[in-house]
């Protein structure tokens, strides 16, 4: 059996960006420090290392909130040109408004342009030569799927839509996919792994042959055990899917969901627990502080907008199943609920013209810190439903009373990655990005959906 070539994983993909990135900054820096005598910013000052770490936080910081680091926005040289303009100026333009921790502005403005043409250029040039160069197949993930044709057609229309790290070589099914021609397909009746394997080395075989209703002796399995006793690297399909989406498999959401779903370790944390319930009660004090700032800003647009109540409270259900009031800043008419509860959804009719920008900006959720303040919610969690829908669904989707059992929060992970569901369908999705927080729930998980949140509102991709 053929070696692969070592291929970079996800993780040491985002490595490499951020260690050039970086290693970038610290060359466009001395290259105007000293061929542009730049004094802004250099190398010649005992706070030199102070000046440049801040800088690093700030562009670190940016580069998180203008995805510099979601491998779909690498792989695209507008939307990383993009990305590397916004981060660059949006940390040179923080750096210049904190003297305290930076330099004093410098007499001659123009060293300000050249401090930012400084950073951007070589980030340029190295992004580029990333995307022709390092974003191919030679240092992809190649694997091979075997499975049932439902689960494998899945899987494909995910790994050619969002897995830009995995190349598939071949899949191992009982019938051939129509649509997707571009991928070997292998008759599971036909297949030999180890000649397969021969003819094309993978790094990963993906399986999930439980479908397929194989017998433990057939050869199929029995080269699987082989494969994985001579170190290969075996996944289930499940596994990948979850992997690449950061969502859990509809598959897994059986009578055996236990096998695959469970708690985050730290659930029961204390750690963990105390850390976020003080960064909570901290930042909800600020909230609440920032409510005062925006109540005349929102009372003025609504008098333009749509007159009537600054602010409304809604029945939510939260942990456990407990019903609990939410405030949120009027978006909608009046009475754009006559009697039925009703599905918010994108475009929706009954959102007033201030109301779409409160709510791409995410001002209309400021009240909620209160809720946050009183422990009814938290910073990070499910979002809280309404007991209509919640009722609803529970009838409809299997296991959706799961997402209750942790607090629920103003921001989510599924609402960063899935922020409207007006179907069922929809709902389900959803849930099963709520499910995938509450088995992955950590400090740095909750991180990044903060983070998220900040390029969302920024961003204003709210809906």
């Amino acid at each position: 059996m053929k070696k692969k070539n070592k291929y970079l994983n996800i993780s040491e993909r985002k490595v490499l960006l951020r260690f050039f990135d970086i290693v970038s900054v610290f060359i466009g820096i001395y290259l105007i420090s000293s061929l542009l005598n730049v004094t802004y910013i250099t190398f010649n000052s005992p706070l030199t290392r102070k000046w440049l770490l801040t800088f690093l936080v700030y562009f670190i910081f940016f580069g998180n909130i203008f995805e510099m680091y979601n491998l779909k926005v690498s792989s695209s040289r507008y939307r990383i040109f993009q990305s590397i303009i916004l981060t660059c100026f949006s940390s040179v333009v923080f750096y210049v408004f904190t003297p305290i921790i930076t330099p004093s502005l410098p007499s001659n403005r123009i060293e300000i342009l050249y401090l930012f043409l400084g950073v951007t250029l070589p980030l340029m040039y190295w992004r580029f030569i990333y995307s022709t160069f390092i974003f191919s197949p030679k240092f992809s993930k190649t694997i091979l799927i075997i499975g049932k044709s439902t689960l494998v057609e899945g899987l494909l229309f995910v790994v050619k839509k969002r897995s830009y790290q995995n190349n598939v070589v071949s899949y191992i099914s009982e019938k051939e996919l129509p649509n997707f021609p571009e991928f070997n397909f292998i008759d599971i009746k036909e297949a030999d792994l180890l000649t397969e394997l021969d003819k094309e080395p993978v790094d990963e075989i993906v399986v999930s042959t439980n479908e397929l209703k194989l017998n433990p002796n057939d050869t199929i399995n029995k080269q699987i055990v082989y494969l994985f006793e001579s170190g290969v690297n075996i996944k289930s399909i499940e596994n990948l899917y979850e992997e690449i989406t950061e969502c859990v498999a509809k598959e897994n959401l059986n009578h055996e969901f236990y096998k695959y779903l469970s708690y985050s370790k730290n659930h029961e944390n204390s750690i963990y627990l105390v850390t976020m319930r003080l960064i909570d009660v901290i930042i909800s004090i600020l909230g609440l502080i920032s409510l005062l700032f925006f109540i005349p800003f929102v009372f003025i647009g609504n008098l333009f907008g749509s007159r009537g109540p600054l602010f409304y409270k809604q029945i939510r259900v939260g942990l456990n199943g407990k019903k609990f009031s939410i405030y949120k800043f009027r978006s909608m008419v009046i009475d754009a609920e006559t009697g039925k509860a009703i599905w918010a959804s994108k475009n929706d009719s009954r959102i007033t013209a201030f109301g779409k920008f409160i709510r791409k900006t995410r001002i209309d959720e400021i009240p909620q810190f209160w809720n946050i303040l009183i422990g009814e919610m938290r910073l990070i969690g499910p979002r809280p439903e309404r007991p209509e829908f919640v009722e609803s669904l529970k009838k409809e989707i299997p296991f959706y009373a799961i997402r209750h059992v942790v607090r629920p929060g103003l921001t989510g992970w599924a609402q960063v990655m899935f922020p409207y569901a007006s179907t069922t369908r929809e709902q389900e999705i959803k849930l099963r990005y709520d499910l995938y927080y509450i088995k992955s729930r950590s400090i740095m998980m909750d991180l990044k959906i903060i983070l998220k949140t900040i390029s969302t509102v920024i961003q204003l991709k709210g809906q």
